[in-house]
C-alpha cells in the first residue's frame, strides 16, 4: 500500500523530514496549517509530510466508510485491529524508506500523529530498525503493548518520545495515555511528557512545545 501525501517544504533541499499522521475521519490537510505555527528557524529546510489514511469500514461509526489507519471494534481499549495496525505500520514505513531514497538520513527523520495516528506513529517508530530522529505521540495510546518488548528494535531504545494529551480528552481518556506512558517508561524509553487545559485537539501551546522538540530532535 502506497499512501497518498501532501508535501510542504520550509525551505530549499530539506536536510530533515517529519511524516505527520492524521486521526480518524480527517485527512491528510488536518494539520498542514500547523508547520507555520511551530516556530521552526527560517533557515532549517524540513520537508513535512501528511499522508492520507485509506478509507475503511470502522466498526465504532456502525461500518460507515471513513480515512482510517485501522479500525476501531470498541471505545476505550479492548480488542484491537492488529491486521489494520500492521498494515499502516508497513505503508508508514515505506513513506520512511522514500525519504531515505530521496538522500534523508533516518536520524533526521521523525514520526508524529494525532489519535489513531500517534498510535501509527508510536507502533512504527519504535520497531524501526534504523534510528530515528523522534516520535511525537499527540492525543494518543500505545497499540499492541503487550507485544512491544519483544518486536522493539534496539536502534530506537533511547529515540526522544514526546507524548502529549488533553486532561478532558472524551476521546482517550487520560488514564489510558498515562498507561501507555508508564509501560514505555518502564520499558526504558525517555518519555517527555506533556499535559494541557483541552479536550481531544490540540492547543497553542502544545504546538510551540512541539516546535522546540523538533528543533532539538532534528
Amino acid at each position: 500500500m502506497t499512501l497518498e501525501t501532501i508535501e510542504i517544504e520550509t525551505g530549499p533541499r530539506p536536510g530533515a523530514a517529519v511524516i505527520w499522521l492524521h486521526g480518524l475521519g480527517a485527512d491528510g490537510h488536518d494539520f498542514e496549517p500547523v508547520v507555520p505555527e511551530l516556530g521552526l528557524p527560517a533557515a532549517a529546510a524540513v520537508r513535512f509530510i501528511f499522508p492520507h489514511a485509506p478509507v475503511r469500514p470502522v466498526t465504532l461509526n456502525m461500518g460507515m466508510r471513513m480515512r482510517a489507519w485501522y479500525d476501531i471494534l470498541q471505545l476505550g481499549g479492548g480488542a484491537e485491529d492488529e491486521a489494520g495496525i500492521r498494515a499502516s505500520q508497513a505503508a508508514l514505513e515505506k513513506l520512511i524508506g522514500i525519504e531515505r531514497n530521496r538522500g534523508i538520513d533516518a536520524r533526521k527523520i521523525a514520526l508524529a500523529g494525532f489519535s489513531q495516528g500517534g498510535a501509527i506513529a508510536l507502533q512504527t517508530a519504535l520497531r524501526y530498525p534504523e534510528r530515528l530522529a523522534g516520535v511525537l505521540a499527540l492525543s494518543t495510546y500505545l497499540p499492541l503493548a503487550q507485544k512491544l518488548e519483544a518486536e522493539r528494535a534496539m536502534a530506537n531504545r533511547d529515540i526522544p518520545v514526546f507524548m502529549a494529551h488533553g486532561s478532558s480528552d472524551p476521546m482517550i481518556p487520560l488514564e489510558r495515555a498515562e498507561r501507555s506512558r508508564d509501560r514505555l517508561a518502564a520499558l526504558g524509553y525517555a518519555i517527555e511528557w506533556h499535559q494541557y487545559p483541552m479536550p481531544h485537539s490540540v492547543c497553542a501551546p502544545e504546538l510551540a512545545d512541539i516546535g522546540a522538540f523538533l528543533v532539538r530532535s532534528l
